[in-house]
C-alpha cells in the first residue's frame, strides 16, 4: 500500500484569537493561543489544536481540522539550522497519520516553536 503523503501546515505569526475564530471552540475548551499560516490559522487550546483550512479562490469555503491532544502518540521537534528555512513539530496519531506544523524561519518564530511544543507537552503528559 503507498505510503499518505504527510499533512503540513506553515505558521509564520502569532495572531490574536477573535471571536470569530472561537466560533467552532466547544463550551469546555479554552483557547491558548492563534497561529497563521498566509491563509490559514490554528487556535492551540486545552483540548485540541484546531486548524481551520481556508479554500477556494476567495476563501469562503472552510475546512475545519481537529487534532486532538489524547490522539497524539508521538512527537517530535526539529529546530531550524543555518540553512534551514523552517523549524517543525512532528506529530504521530493513533491510527498511523502524521501531521507537520512547520515554523518558518524568521525573528521571533523560535518562540512560537516553542510555545506549540509547551503547550502540546502540557496537554498530553
Amino acid at each position: 500500500m503507498p505510503e499518505q503523503p504527510v499533512p503540513k501546515y506553515c505558521f509564520y505569526e502569532e495572531i490574536s484569537i477573535t471571536e470569530d475564530m472561537t466560533k467552532m471552540l466547544t463550551a469546555a475548551e479554552t483557547p491558548i493561543f492563534a497561529a497563521k499560516t498566509i491563509r490559514d490559522y490554528a487556535i492551540f487550546t486545552d483540548k485540541r489544536i484546531l486548524i481551520v483550512d481556508k479554500q477556494g479562490i476567495i476563501g469562503k469555503k472552510m475546512e475545519y481540522f481537529t487534532i486532538p491532544y489524547k490522539s497524539i502518540v508521538a512527537y517530535a521537534i526539529e529546530t531550524a539550522g543555518t540553512f534551514d528555512l523552517d523549524s517543525e513539530i512532528k506529530l504521530h496519531l493513533s491510527g498511523g497519520l502524521n501531521i507537520e506544523l512547520e515554523f518558518l524561519k524568521k525573528k521571533g518564530n523560535e518562540s512560537l516553536l516553542f510555545k506549540a511544543y509547551e503547550t502540546i507537552s502540557k496537554f498530553i503528559l
